[in-house]
């Protein structure tokens, strides 16, 4: 009964994204996000991260992972947390609040435009479904974006959905990939691919 139940609150997410305007990033309510992470742990995220680096969360939502990564990389670190959807951001905001973290700082932006963030200042970017979220003629423009706030030698952990609703199709994930240096993938059956790469 509980998987069931998970199909239709996906099947109502879905429906709901389809009205967003194809020329702006499609976003999810906020009770989307909760039960997109229903799967995933977001600690897994800090085996890539040391205290004192730089993080870039784009697409952050309402902080699932960024609050996770926050306590990460630590006080001497910072956390980029991006979303163009203001409602999410304004959740986030009262998280961040009510936990007192330091050095998270939030922007309501697309990632099309990450103009706050210096060049080549970010250790590791955490972009989780957020390329199949982006206005398609955006996405080039995220990708240049990400690629100009890495460090020489920064890391970006990518997904991307491959089932009904809002996804990216294996042709244009593999042209994004061709543009970085991929270190591990992975194409399950079930679930997201996902792609740990570096810039080229």
């Amino acid at each position: 009964m509980r998987l069931i139940k998970h199909i239709r609150i996906s099947k109502m997410l879905v429906k709901e994204m389809a009205t967003s305007n194809e020329k702006s990033d499609k976003h999810f309510p906020v009770w989307g996000h909760k039960f997109s992470t229903l799967f995933s742990n977001p600690k897994k995220y800090c085996s890539y991260v040391k205290n004192g680096q730089v993080v870039a969360d784009l697409g952050c939502g309402p902080g699932f992972y960024t609050l996770a990564l926050a306590n990460c990389v630590g006080n001497e670190g910072k956390v980029y947390a991006v979303d163009s959807d203001e409602k999410v951001i304004q959740s986030l905001e009262k998280k961040v609040d009510k936990v007192g973290y330091h050095n998270i700082e939030i922007h309501a932006s697309s990632a099309s435009d990450l103009s706050f963030i210096e060049d080549g200042s970010v250790d590791f970017i955490l972009a989780n479904g957020l390329l199949c979220s982006v206005a398609p003629q955006q996405l080039e423009l995220v990708v240049v974006e990400m690629k100009r706030i890495l460090k020489p030698k920064g890391q970006a952990y990518l997904s991307a959905a491959k089932g009904w609703g809002s996804y990216m199709s294996e042709e244009k994930w593999n042209e994004i990939l061709e543009g970085f240096r991929v270190e591990r993938s992975g194409d399950p059956l079930i679930g997201d691919r996902w792609a740990l790469v570096f810039k080229k």
